[in-house]
C-alpha cells in the first residue's frame, strides 16, 4: 500500500486543476457575453478568440481533470473502503455530486456560448463563478476536520464568505456603473 500516497497526490493534483478550470471558465463566459454586445468588428474578433480560449480550457484542462480526479478518487476508495463508512465522507460525496451538477450546468452554458447563444447576463456569470468556491470550502472543511458535524462551522464560513462576495460584487457593480472601463 506504499503507492496509496502517490494515488492520493494525483487525486489532489487533478482536484486543483479541475477547480482551476471551474474557477476560470465562468470568467471567460463573462467576457464572451460582454463581447457579444460590442460593436463590430470587436464583437467578432473578441468573440472568436474567447470561444477558442474557453474551448481549450474546457476540453484540455477542465474535463480531463474532472475525469482523472474521479478515477483516482475511486481508486482511493477501493484501496481504503473504510472511508465509505464515515459519516463525513457521505456528506463530502454529496458535495462532490453537487460539484458534478455544477460542472454539467456549466457545460450547458459553455455549449450555448460556443453556439453564439447568450441567455445569461455577465452579472449572472459573475455570481455563477462563485458556485465552485462554495463547494470547495465545504469539501476542504470536511476532509480536514473529518467530522459530519464540525463541517457546519465551515458552512457558516461559506455563508459569511457568500455575503462578503455579494457585498464585493455590489461595490464592484457600482464602481463599474460609474466607470465602465474599471
Amino acid at each position: 500500500m506504499e503507492y496509496y500516497n502517490y494515488i492520493k497526490s494525483f487525486h489532489l493534483i487533478f482536484v486543483v486543476t479541475w477547480f482551476a478550470g471551474l474557477f476560470y471558465i465562468p470568467r471567460l463566459f463573462v467576457y464572451q457575453i460582454e463581447a457579444h454586445y460590442k460593436p463590430s468588428p470587436d464583437k467578432e474578433i473578441l468573440g472568436k478568440q474567447l470561444q477558442i480560449m474557453a474551448k481549450r480550457l474546457w476540453y484540455i484542462i477542465t474535463w480531463p481533470s474532472a475525469i482523472l480526479c474521479t478515477i483516482f478518487a475511486v481508486w482511493l476508495m477501493i484501496l481504503q473502503p473504510f472511508w465509505l463508512q464515515q459519516p463525513w465522507m457521505h456528506v463530502k460525496l454529496t458535495f462532490v455530486v453537487l460539484l458534478f451538477v455544477y460542472h454539467l450546468k456549466t457545460h450547458q452554458y459553455f455549449k450555448q456560448l460556443q453556439n453564439g447563444i447568450v441567455n445569461k447576463t455577465s452579472s449572472f456569470m459573475r455570481i455563477w463563478n462563485e458556485g465552485a468556491t462554495f463547494i470547495l470550502f465545504a469539501v476542504v472543511f470536511l476532509v480536514i476536520l473529518k467530522s459530519a458535524i464540525n463541517w457546519v462551522w465551515g458552512v457558516v464560513g461559506i455563508v459569511v464568505l457568500g455575503v462578503l462576495i455579494m457585498l464585493g460584487f455590489k461595490v464592484y457593480k457600482n464602481i463599474r456603473s460609474k466607470n465602465p472601463d474599471a
